[in-house]
């Protein structure tokens, strides 16, 4: 019997609970869901990659399914190759996210047509949910408990207060 792998790619700057979402739903799709932490030279990170995949590994403990937390710094369709996936699970919050996502998995196919590109629309409640929003309150001394788990809450609020990255 082959296990079915999927992988789930992002940078999880930080993990929201839009993202949990779609990991929870992605692991019913899959024997074994690989969730890729990367890192995006156009974006600066609040977090490293060892806190990121801390993180997700944390956040991710509790589910009952076979999830593995995995860092690449390659070209997707490579990491998916080489974690032996057929699938890449991606989740879509708005029509802005897909005709990116559309491209993503036009030019993916191209590299890699053994590789079907899945979409999951995030849960209605969770889809304005955004790291970089989270990032932009969590400065500003809003409340972000509303879109993250209280352990990344708290991570958050910590490094806000350490880098002295609030706004006024």
């Amino acid at each position: 019997m082959t296990t079915r792998i999927g992988v789930y790619p992002g940078t999880f700057d930080p993990i929201t609970l839009g993202h949990m979402d779609i990991i929870r739903r992605g692991a019913k799709l899959v024997d074994r869901l690989v969730i890729g932490v990367t890192t995006n030279p156009s974006k600066s990170p609040m977090f490293n990659l060892d806190e990121r995949m801390a993180m997700v590994e944390r956040e991710c403990a509790s589910l009952d399914a076979d999830i593995r937390v995995v860092s690449f710094d390659l070209l997707l369709m490579d990491f998916a190759e080489r974690e032996g996936a057929s699938v890449i699970v991606r989740g879509l919050r708005a029509v802005a996210d897909f005709e990116y996502e559309y491209q993503m998995a036009g030019m993916n196919q191209q590299l890699n047509s053994r590789i079907e590109t899945v979409f999951l629309m995030a849960d209605v409640a969770l889809q304005p949910i955004a790291s970089r929003l989270v990032k932009e309150i969590a400065v500003f001394g809003g409340e972000i408990g509303k879109f993250v788990t209280p352990a990344v809450r708290d991570e958050v609020v910590a490094r806000v207060a350490l880098t002295g990255r609030r706004g006024g």
